[in-house]
């Protein structure tokens, strides 16, 4: 007797998982951060959204430590490589070169705020993390040097130089936190980048 097939809902799913690279598990993890903090960032759920098992998870990752290392190592290779990015731009005008990084800066305060958001959720972990502090404050000290860099172009000062890049850092992380609110309750980045660059850039320049 030939017996009836396994009900489609019923077989085993054995290609999914074969389908998924690291980078999938990591963009689910970048997602679940943005969403819910890292705190949201759990092997069971992401394997949920992800329509896999949770078998799946080990072919790529030894366990969740070593996901959150690959997460933040992506994201800070991505920074090291914007910032080379912007340091190379270089026009004759060093005015329009400080309007070109703030907009770089802001440019997810848009409809797109999943970048902006990710590095939120990333500050408040580096709360409780002093491994993730550190890395941040290597971030910060980064982008402030790009920064003197850039305003160093208008002021021959080197001190006025720094401490401009502090003042324009600061508002920088100022606009995040106002451009990750609900889009009614928030200026738009037009307007943060006209007042940014009214007040603070062209002033430099005179």
């Amino acid at each position: 007797m030939v017996s009836a097939p396994t009900p489609p809902e019923t077989q085993p799913s054995t290609r999914a998982a074969p389908r998924l690279n690291q980078d999938a598990w990591l963009d689910a993890a970048f997602a679940a951060a943005v969403e819910h903090g890292f705190d949201g960032v759990r092997v069971l759920a992401l394997a949920d959204a992800l329509g896999v098992t949770r078998g799946s998870f080990y072919w790529h990752f030894k366990d969740h430590a070593a996901l959150i290392t690959a997460l933040l190592e992506r994201w800070l290779a991505r920074e090291a490589d914007g910032n080379r990015r912007l340091e190379d731009t270089v026009t004759e005008d060093p005015v329009q070169d400080l309007e070109l990084l703030l907009d770089a800066a802001l440019a997810h305060g848009g409809e797109d705020l999943s970048n902006m958001r990710f590095e939120l959720a990333l500050r408040g972990l580096g709360r409780r993390d002093a491994a993730v502090a550190a890395m941040l404050l290597q971030v910060d000290q980064a982008r402030l040097a790009l920064f003197a860099k850039k305003f160093a172009r208008i002021t021959p000062d080197p001190k006025a130089a720094r401490e401009l890049a502090t003042l324009f850092y600061l508002t920088i992380v100022g606009s995040f936190q106002a451009l990750s609110r609900p889009q009614a309750a928030h200026p738009t980045k037009q307007y943060l980048t006209d007042i940014i660059g009214r007040y603070l850039v062209k002033p430099q320049a005179r």
